[in-house]
């Protein structure tokens, strides 16, 4: 049921997985024949829940693009830049700090030098997928603007010390 869960249930449901666990908890505690009862309820919350296999199907595509291009270098605005040396070769230049932003977003790129930013995760329309799916189009929206200058983020390069 937990790999039900978590496969077939994917993140459509969040709690799918949490049901799973808990009905296996249960029943570890109590044993036969009480905690029966608690995997017949998670399998009816696991049947009728909504399912998604996009997540699924998003690792597999990122394990295939790690695969394909290798241990490639981070960009290196979003690397530290503890030494002298390391600022001067532009490692942390430009980088904002997303919670310091006004949106929330920087609409940073954090994938290596010459590998396009795929998309690898694409939610379906089933429960909170559809949520997730919003946010993503708010950020491709957000992404999109300050690509064209008309960003609204206020700048920032890390965590404040106040």
């Amino acid at each position: 049921m937990v790999r039900y869960a978590t496969e077939d249930g994917g993140i459509a449901d969040p709690q799918a997985v949490q049901q799973a666990l808990a009905a296996w908890d249960v029943y570890q505690r109590l044993g036969s024949p009480e905690g029966e009862l608690a995997i017949a309820q998670a399998v009816v919350y696991l049947a009728t829940a909504p399912k998604s296999i996009a997540v699924y199907r998003g690792f597999g595509g990122a394990q295939r693009l790690a695969r394909r291009t290798g241990s490639l270098t981070p960009p290196a605005h979003i690397l530290n830049a503890p030494t002298r040396l390391m600022k001067n070769l532009g490692y942390g230049k430009g980088y904002q700090y997303d919670p310091e932003t006004a949106d929330g977003f920087s609409g940073a790129d954090y994938f290596p030098e010459g590998v396009d930013r795929p998309t690898l995760y694409r939610p379906t329309r089933n429960g909170y997928e559809q949520i997730i799916g919003e946010k993503l189009a708010e950020w491709d929206r957000l992404r999109e603007r300050k690509r064209r200058g008309q960003g609204n983020s206020a700048g920032g390069s890390g965590p404040s010390s106040d």
